[in-house]
């Protein structure tokens, strides 16, 4: 997968591009990752490439020429542009999912009080945000972006890791995780994981993670279709829990 960032602070990606499962993938070839600075398709002599909003208002707007030659010197057929943006749809785990099958990503990166709305009208194929807060732009969020794309990528995980047992992406929590040493001032790993009994651990992972979910995140349960087996053991947790 091509992954292209426009962005005015390509220098916060330097590191992110050799970081764990990031760098792993860019170092095999499963990702290309390439930071475009903005700035450098700015015909102003000082490079500047933002403006006044028309109408007046607060704070400076990103100029439509700039980002649009940024976006044309890399997009092609199979591109999808997307803009990180407070506007967007709420990221999750569906849309990482569905952005892991894309062949070139090209995330833009806004900044000041926003870019020029003519730009999202006409070349954006997709906005998201990853949460209702707010943040000086759009680099972390296409960090978040990347990061959970690129582990759902053949051969991004090595054979010790998987993503399919992580929370969300199943739709439910991950269920509590335990290791060295057993006993730790009196508190004790759970009896059933050191049985090696496959089958029962299995079986009280899946009950812990409906539990979990059930505590922490009951909208997930909304959302999701349960198996049977699931749908007893919530009904279970139910009569336990508050």
């Amino acid at each position: 997968m091509k992954i292209d960032v426009l962005t005015l602070f390509p220098e916060l990606f330097e590191r992110f591009n050799d970081w764990s499962i990031i760098g792993r993938a860019a170092e095999k070839g499963i990702i290309q990752l390439n930071c475009i600075n903005i700035r450098d398709f700015s015909t102003d002599k000082h490079k500047r490439v933002d403006d006044y909003s028309f109408g007046g208002g607060p704070g400076m707007i990103m100029q439509v020429e700039p980002i649009y030659e940024a976006i044309e010197s890399v997009r092609d057929g199979n591109s999808k542009v997307i803009y990180l943006s407070p506007k967007g749809e709420l990221y999750n785990q569906k849309i990482a999912n569905s952005l892991s099958e894309e062949d070139h990503l090209i995330l833009l990166c806004g900044h000041y009080e926003g870019i020029d709305n003519r730009i999202v009208e006409n070349y954006i194929d997709m906005e998201i945000s990853i949460g209702d807060y707010v943040l000086t732009g759009g680099e972390i969020p296409a960090m978040v972006v990347i990061d959970s794309v690129t582990r759902l990528l053949p051969g991004a995980l090595s054979s010790s890791e998987s993503f399919e047992d992580e929370s969300h992406f199943n739709g439910l929590l991950e269920y509590p995780q335990y290791t060295r040493p057993r006993e730790f001032k009196e508190l004790e790993v759970p009896e059933i994981l050191l049985s090696g009994d496959h089958e029962k651990i299995n079986k009280w992972r899946k009950y812990e993670s409906l539990k979990i979910t059930y505590k922490k995140r009951k909208d997930l349960l909304l959302k999701k279709e349960l198996t049977e087996e699931e749908k007893n053991m919530l009904d279970e947790i139910k009569k336990k829990e508050p």
